[in-house]
């Protein structure tokens, strides 16, 4: 076990988070923050630092489960529709103005979205009493299309006023970040992050192929289906929290396998490290960065993560097995 780089990914990917809690548009002393810098940092920047590293434990955990459940290195959390779901339905809420939970009807209509469109994609993905890979694949790919396409609709023909909110939120925008969330997003995740590592032996597994997953004394359709139920739970948790942000469950679990191999019970706990660390770091970019304005951290993500996925595809062996 390569135990030294997953210590040094670890210890990197904790300092990230500890120092952004302390960097950005306004600098705070972590030796003697006066009223107003201790104000800042507990109520505006550590419930959005907190909700940054959770988002990205999410995603990261999700790419590694769901590249190996679908044996598609190409795999990220949103490309089985269920962030599309989520933010339809969060989508809907922003627009239509209705607030019958007050600042808790975003994130409850994102996370029912992400259910249903789980409860979706399951449906179309199940056949002869089983969950086949190739159709999970693409039934996200066209229930995703689907619902991008409904929520642009909404956009388009919605009133200016509740337009900016909804592109801001649809691109990761995570300035409205408050502790009152933070508790369900936190157990969704948690429960999630807990079935994934339970069942790190499984994909190991699964990679292999069905056949010797089979033979290894492995239900290759109960796991397949606590996996997906995984994977679910932490997308829809994440994108409830922080609308919907991309690249970091694709290349995050590539960059870990790279240190550590591709023993599923080290690159799961990596992944969601590192993909913590990685969206903390991309939302300091974005609120930094052109001070006082904000980008969304969903921009800066696919700003640093395209290009380093056009690398990772050049070396085309990352890419093999």
């Amino acid at each position: 076990m390569p135990s030294v780089k997953i210590t040094l990914l670890i210890v990197a990917s904790l300092g990230i988070f500890f120092v952004s809690l302390f960097l950005g548009p306004t600098l705070i002393s972590p030796f003697s923050p006066g009223p107003i810098e201790k104000e800042i940092l507990f109520s505006i920047r550590m419930p959005r630092v907190i909700i940054a590293f959770l988002i990205g434990i999410a995603l990261g955990t999700s790419g590694a489960v769901l590249q190996g459940i679908l044996r598609n290195p190409l795999a990220d959390p949103y490309v089985l529709g269920i962030s599309s779901g989520a933010a339809f339905a969060a989508a809907l809420s922003l627009l239509s103005g209705f607030y019958l939970l007050g600042k808790f009807t975003l994130p409850l209509s994102a996370f029912a979205g992400a259910c249903a469109a789980s409860i979706m994609v399951g449906i179309f993905g199940w056949k002869r009493g089983s969950l086949l890979p190739e159709r999970l694949l693409l039934a996200g790919i066209g229930l995703g299309f689907l619902f991008y396409s409904a929520m642009m609709l909404l956009v388009s023909i919605s009133p200016s006023e509740g337009m900016r909110r909804t592109v801001l939120w649809i691109f990761g925008d995570l300035a409205m970040a408050d502790w009152s969330v933070i508790p369900y997003g936190l157990a969704f995740i948690a429960l999630g992050l807990g079935i994934s590592l339970q069942r790190a032996k499984a994909l190991n597994a699964l990679i292999l192929g069905d056949e010797l997953a089979h033979s290894l004394g492995f239900s290759v359709q109960k796991e397949r289906l606590l996996l997906f139920i995984s994977v679910a739970l932490m997308t829809g948790a994440s994108v409830s929290l922080g609308g919907t942000i991309g690249f970091i469950g694709l290349i995050i679990p590539h960059m870990v396998k790279s240190f550590v191999g591709a023993n599923s019970r080290y690159v799961i706990p990596v992944s969601a490290l590192c993909g913590g660390g990685f969206l903390c770091i991309s939302d300091l970019i974005g609120k930094t960065l052109l001070s006082p304005m904000e980008i969304p951290a969903g921009i800066i993500t696919a700003l640093i993560g395209s290009p380093y996925f056009l690398y990772l595809l050049r070396r085309r062996d990352v890419f093999q097995g």
